[in-house]
């Protein structure tokens, strides 16, 4: 009933998995040493749709993706390159002097980043994880107790793991970090995502566009069949107005809310929705754990950020992981403090970031309304600022380790 590995990660998401995959695939741990464990695994969905959730991923994520088998095992179908972005005020134009535009040619990029299917993208994650030799177990956890030689970790189904190091990768509401007792700031919005995808009369032209209303972003993210999908942020109680509408009439709502910047939409799926908040950890790391991704802080999704910080978290720790002379010392606190310095300082300013982007341009205040225009007005103007911005889109700037800035 008991059995022991080097690293036990719990959830199964993208970032358990990932994170689980690039254990063996570095070379920290050989195969049959890493145990993945979520409660729920993720489901092919090859006769399916595109996945209401899609994910832009930027140029580092892909390199992570690769580095550890997933881009290469991820169907053409399901992925669609963006070449350009388009983000423009609500009182001004997509066209207009006051957008703001990035092309992939200004900085000799064949593109901007990926969309990618978001069922797509965790079964393929989880296909790569157990190529690599990763134990998965389908199973809930109960408890976990961190001693000084070893992490213990009990399953609902009554069996024990032990293990070096315990990874929390299991979201928002993280198990883990709650049985740890690691707490959680932040607040939340008040305001829910619509999700769709929509056929448009004008092509998208392999171009995110981004329009920030006084309610929140509205953005249309390029699909490789012609249609678009949409992310629109818009207080609760408008969310739910907007969901009771027909198909007709939320095509209305949008082609307003959006300048009909791409013609006239026709809504090809349903709608659905989820909550936006602002959450952060406390604590990144505990003796012989850490946590990753959404466990560790989540994000307002204006920039389409929240999963590349995650990526980026799991390859900061693979290589951190990497300085340890063997697995015996992954649980080491002083290098579980690296990752955590890294991480943790990246995350709460780009959390900041987004935060104060949502405060500004969710704002029908007309004395920031010219703030707003001149901002972008000012980054529009200057390459230097334009190449510098989508260097930053890319994820290969700041923290992106060594072994993201080159080709696997």
């Amino acid at each position: 009933m008991s059995r022991e590995f080097d690293v036990v990660v719990g959830g199964a998401g993208t970032i358990g998995t990932v994170a689980a995959a690039l254990l063996v695939a570095r070379g920290h741990c050989a195969p049959g040493r890493v145990a993945l464990i979520a409660e729920r695994l993720p489901q092919a969905g090859f006769d399916r749709d595109w996945d209401l959730r899609v994910f832009a991923l930027s140029r580092a994520s892909q390199r992570l993706l690769e580095a550890c088998g997933v881009w290469q095992r991820i169907r053409a179908d399901r992925i669609c390159q963006y070449e350009r972005m388009c983000i423009w005020d609500a009182n001004g134009a997509a066209d207009a002097a006051g957008s703001l535009q990035f092309d992939c040619a200004e900085i000799g990029e064949p593109n901007l980043g990926s969309i990618v299917d978001g069922r797509e993208l965790q079964w393929r994650c989880l296909e790569a994880a157990r190529a690599a030799g990763v134990v998965v177990i389908e199973a809930g956890i109960d408890t976990a107790v961190c001693g000084d030689a070893e992490v213990r970790v009990r399953l609902s189904d009554g069996r024990e793991l032990a293990g070096q190091l315990l990874l929390a990768a299991d979201g928002t509401d993280s198990k883990i970090r709650n049985l740890l007792h690691i707490g959680t700031a932040g607040h939340a919005y008040d305001q829910d995502a619509l999700v769709a995808h929509v056929r448009t009369s004008k092509p998208h032209r392999h171009t995110a566009w981004q329009r920030f209303l006084a309610t929140g972003p509205l953005a249309f993210l390029p699909l490789p069949d012609g249609r678009s999908s949409i992310v629109w942020s818009v207080a609760r109680d408008q969310a739910a107005r907007l969901r009771a509408l027909d198909a007709s009439a939320f095509a209305g709502a949008l082609d307003q809310a959006g300048g009909e910047v791409l013609g006239r939409s026709e809504i090809a799926t349903t709608v659905a929705s989820f909550p936006l908040r602002l959450q952060y950890a406390m604590d990144y790391v505990r003796p012989r754990v850490a946590l990753l991704g959404d466990a560790a802080h989540v994000v307002h999704p204006l920039a389409g950020q929240g999963l590349n910080l995650g990526l980026l978290d799991c390859a900061a720790l693979i290589e951190v992981l990497g300085d340890a002379e063997d697995a015996r010392a992954f649980g080491d606190m002083r290098l579980l403090r690296r990752y955590e310095r890294r991480r943790r300082s990246e995350n709460l300013l780009a959390a900041a970031a987004f935060d104060g982007l949502d405060r500004l341009f969710s704002n029908a205040d007309p004395a920031l309304s010219g703030l707003r225009a001149a901002g972008l007005g000012l980054v529009g103007r200057s390459r230097f600022l334009r190449r510098r911005f989508a260097e930053r889109a890319l994820g290969l700037s700041g923290d992106a380790p060594a072994f993201l800035r080159s080709r696997p």
